[in-house]
């Protein structure tokens, strides 16, 4: 009987001293987005980016001539010559719609949308409404 008792404290010494040294795991995150340190940010942006070996294609370079790797110069001219041609042609269309004099109070109706201008004496609000969509913008232009 007494060898069970011993045996029987011996387990149990065993099991309160095991654990003892028993702890929880503990999950600390990395990345400062999910709780991690925010030191680690610089360290995790710069390790993804040195990673990252795609690249944007809007922010890809324009097609260059056989001659010295510039841009095209044929290219050039015509964009050039392309803003020009839109820039008069909306001039005509402004003084053909508003007259020479420029924007003047009153409204206005071109295609779906309707413009009213109005002198507030600071300058001039410009409601546009598109009766397409129902949006409206105001636009107030100070006199200088």
């Amino acid at each position: 009987m007494k060898t069970i008792q011993k045996i029987s404290f011996i387990l149990i010494l065993s099991f309160f001293y095991s654990s003892a040294f028993a702890q929880d795991f503990v999950y600390k995150p990395i990345n400062p987005a999910f709780g991690g340190d925010t030191f680690n940010y610089n360290w995790l942006l710069s390790s993804a980016s040195s990673q990252n070996n795609t690249s944007d294609p809007s922010q890809e370079e324009r097609p260059s001539s056989s001659i010295g790797g510039t841009t095209n110069t044929l290219d050039n001219f015509t964009e050039s010559l392309n803003r020009q041609l839109l820039n008069q042609l909306s001039r005509s269309l402004l003084s053909n719609q508003f007259g020479s004099e420029g924007l003047e109070e009153g409204s206005y109706s071109i295609g779906n949308f309707d413009i009213n201008v109005v002198d507030i004496g600071e300058g001039l609000s410009i409601t546009i409404f598109d009766s397409s969509t129902g949006s409206e913008t105001q636009i107030i232009v100070p006199y200088f």
